[in-house]
């Protein structure tokens, strides 16, 4: 087995970095949301807890501020005095009551008297503010706890794919399965091949893509995916790999990306697993073992056998030939 560099992961992750943006990555701020959405969970709470932090923070020292403007943090008042906020006498009491009002708690103990209108003023700066980083952070988190990465997890590839004869036709196969029994809706599935080559004018196309006909013409790349199914593609003189044999297919050097979409039953939500195969993960001559099998009053699917292949005679031969 040759151990190179590939263009897609078999857990789906594209191993493509972009670099030397100079300019152009101040297009992220713009789109500060989504940005904010596909940081990685230790930086999102690492800015959830800061930003919150920060607000109280400052939300409190102009309470703060206002009490020692207008002389309230002297304790020594008659009974006729009216402060801006009742019984704010430090900052601790200043921070606590920004809580109790941010939090809408409401103690009793600390409150806003009619002859502060800066402290009204505020008030309703304070309720607006707090609003907007609320709607801001927690959509942030729903949306991020919500996003169906994890439903591509329950979304199970065969390790390899196969080439073998179905209906007199020699046929690259792989499989695919559904862990859950919440379904795919509208699934669909398309594949790539990644192969690099160059063309007549000379010029060197190092990750070329070419688009592997899995039924979509006869519309079998929709899938109906409530067991294991398993996806051929005719190779024919349509086909990229109309000239592939088994012999040289030892030589060749290619990558088949395989991408799975469809809308997560519970959420609604589009969800796309991907995975990949390499020229050394495609096996000549085999087909994959039965997984299906009746019992009393249902299907069984036994995914302990959706991995396996078994040798079937095989030209080893290309369609060409």
């Amino acid at each position: 087995r040759r151990e190179r560099q590939r263009f897609v992961d078999k857990n789906g992750r594209c191993n493509v970095q972009h670099g030397n943006l100079g300019g152009e990555s101040s297009r992220y701020l713009s789109d500060f949301f989504t940005t904010l959405v596909d940081l990685k969970w230790r930086w999102n709470l690492l800015i959830f807890l800061l930003t919150y932090t920060v607000a109280w923070l400052v939300m409190a020292s102009m309470w703060w501020g206002i009490a020692y403007l207008r002389g309230d943090l002297q304790q020594a008042h008659g009974d006729t005095y009216s402060p801006c906020v009742a019984n704010v006498y430090n900052f601790p009491s200043a921070f606590l009551f920004f809580v109790e009002t941010e939090a809408t708690i409401g103690y009793g103990h600390r409150y806003i008297t009619e002859r502060c209108p800066e402290g009204i003023v505020l008030f309703l700066f304070q309720s607006l503010l707090g609003s907007v980083v609320d709607a801001f952070l927690i959509g942030c988190m729903f949306i991020k706890m919500s996003q169906p990465k994890k439903r591509a997890e329950t979304l199970m590839f065969s390790r390899a794919a196969v080439i073998s004869q179905r209906d007199a036709k020699l046929c690259l196969m792989f499989r695919v399965g559904n862990l859950r029994n919440s379904h795919m809706v509208s699934a669909q599935i398309r594949c790539k091949l990644i192969k690099s080559r160059q063309t007549p004018e000379g010029e060197f196309l190092p990750l070329d893509q070419c688009e592997l006909d899995v039924g979509f013409g006869t519309g079998a790349d929709q899938l109906f995916l409530v067991s294991p199914l398993t996806i051929c593609h005719e190779i024919n003189s349509e086909s990229p790999f109309f000239c592939l044999s088994q012999r040289s297919l030892r030589s060749e050097q290619f990558e088949i990306v395989v991408i799975l979409e469809g809308i997560v039953e519970t959420t609604g939500m589009t969800c796309q697993a991907r995975t990949s195969y390499t020229e050394d993960e495609v096996l000549w001559g085999h087909r994959f073992l039965p997984v299906m099998s009746l019992e009393d009053g249902f299907f069984r699917v036994d995914y302990s056998q959706f991995h396996g292949t078994f040798e079937v005679p095989t030209p080893p031969y290309s369609v060409k030939e």
